[in-house]
């Protein structure tokens, strides 16, 4: 029964993860995006590839915290959400920003280093996207959980692309930095193994087929 819930569950996770797509979609068509339409267009569609990352990192944690093991079976669908909403960002500054002239883009990517990083931790994705499937898993065996580790290569790359593309206040990136940092944190061995009321459990030889990369 408990099956049937996480799968009648997940049609309106997808629809909570398109929500803000749609209102990003609502308010172009009520042209309520203020004074600069394209940067809010850009600001948003990113901040949510980088808040879906950072929700993907967090699954890990969230289930050995709380013992939700289910909670697994939303990851892959963040982290697609996660390359959705970056290549929307990378789609909107192309083609709406730029007009999509190429020779402009190159140029940006070379000379401005928050544009470098960003378009770096993009490439990252692709092949994280594309190896998501349980297909893949199988075919890539141990190799697949040493690729999905640039995972926190992607988020830093991330992380730096909007802490350098922000001016003035930069309480906000510093935000997400401070929860990435937390995460990573959680991570280390020492703080895992010392958690209370946690003993360390003795190692399992598993493929990376059975399980994923934390």
């Amino acid at each position: 029964m408990f099956k049937d819930r996480i799968a009648a569950s997940k049609p309106a996770f997808f629809l909570l993860c398109l929500a803000p797509l749609a209102m990003l979609v609502w308010d172009t068509l009520r042209n309520d995006l203020g004074t600069d339409p394209v940067a809010q267009l850009e600001h948003r569609s990113g901040l949510w590839a980088l808040r879906l990352l950072l929700a993907t990192l967090a699954i890990t944690p969230l289930r050995r915290v709380s013992g939700w093991h289910k909670a697994m079976r939303y990851r892959r669908m963040l982290g697609l959400f996660a390359f959705f909403y970056a290549s929307l960002h990378l789609l909107i500054y192309l083609f709406v920003d730029l007009g999509g002239y190429w020779a402009d883009v190159f140029a940006q990517i070379a000379k401005k280093p928050y544009i470098t990083v960003g378009f770096a931790a993009w490439l990252l994705l692709i092949p994280l996207a594309v190896t998501s499937t349980q297909k893949m898993m199988r075919r890539l065996g141990r190799r697949w959980g040493q690729l999905h580790k640039f995972v926190y290569a992607t988020a830093l790359l991330g992380l730096l692309h909007f802490l350098w593309l922000v001016k003035a206040d930069k309480r906000e990136p510093l935000f997400y930095f401070a929860v990435f940092a937390a995460l990573m944190l959680w991570r280390l061995p020492q703080v895992r193994i010392n958690r209370p009321g946690k003993r360390p459990s003795p190692p399992r030889h598993t493929s990376a087929a059975q399980t994923q990369s934390d």
